[in-house]
């Protein structure tokens, strides 16, 4: 005769399997997941916490950035409070719409470009953010590697002004090209840069300064993409 289970055994079971196919699901859907803890953070960008997050320090420390798995992601969300938003970055043109950060530490990067030198100004020296390209061409700097190109209008907004560059270069190069965001005597860049396809080289776009404009005093179409949401969600 078949003994009975012990409801504790039994339960322990389902316990078990319960796990076993949550487990399942975040492995297949990771990328998804990862995607939607990226796309729907939206932080609040106003003059007056542009200017308190101006004064907290970043992290430039740039060997000690990783590629952007699922875990990163998380942490940067529990912890988003660390990401210290300073401005925003849009191109219309291939439908970029990101918060600024300073600094390029994993969180910062996670969810937002991040300035890669410390004191960088806009409209001024060359303006240099980093941010990663994700398997989602939407998502952070994706669309600069799957739509970016020379002419389109690149404008950055500390939410006091709007400054406006046009993109003169698009050129791929090694990661250990980093001279190219140092200052170049006499000219007002801005530098983008993000992984190439492989991860192993890095994607560069450059912009010239065209120029700029109290928030109020910009053109509607550009005051307006910069209420659009962030991150891409279009």
């Amino acid at each position: 005769m078949q003994s009975k289970k012990h409801p504790a055994l039994k339960w322990l079971g389902r316990g078990l399997f319960v796990i076993l196919i949550a487990i399942s699901l975040a492995l297949i859907f990771n990328e998804q997941i990862k995607s939607w803890l990226v796309s729907s953070y939206s932080p609040t960008v106003t003059a007056k916490s542009v200017k308190q997050n101006a004064k907290k320090k970043g992290d430039f420390n740039f060997s000690k950035v990783k590629s952007l798995d699922f875990q990163t992601v998380a942490k940067a969300r529990m912890n988003k409070n660390a990401i210290h938003v300073i401005g925003s970055i849009v191109i219309p043109s291939v439908n970029l719409y990101l918060p600024i950060g300073s600094g390029v530490s994993n969180e910062t990067l996670a969810l937002a470009a991040g300035t890669m030198k410390a004191d960088q100004q806009m409209g001024s020296g060359n303006y240099a953010l980093a941010g990663h390209h994700m398997i989602k061409h939407g998502a952070l700097f994706s669309p600069l590697y799957y739509k970016s190109k020379v002419g389109q209008m690149i404008y950055l907004s500390d939410a006091k002004h709007i400054y406006a560059y046009k993109t003169t270069q698009r050129t791929f190069i090694k990661a250990t090209a980093v001279q190219v965001i140092d200052d170049v005597p006499g000219k007002k860049l801005v530098t983008l840069i993000t992984c190439d396809k492989t991860g192993a080289g890095r994607l560069m776009i450059r912009g010239t300064y065209v120029q700029k404009w109290a928030f109020k005093q910009a053109p509607t179409n550009v005051q307006k993409s910069f209420a659009s949401h962030f991150n891409n969600k279009y």
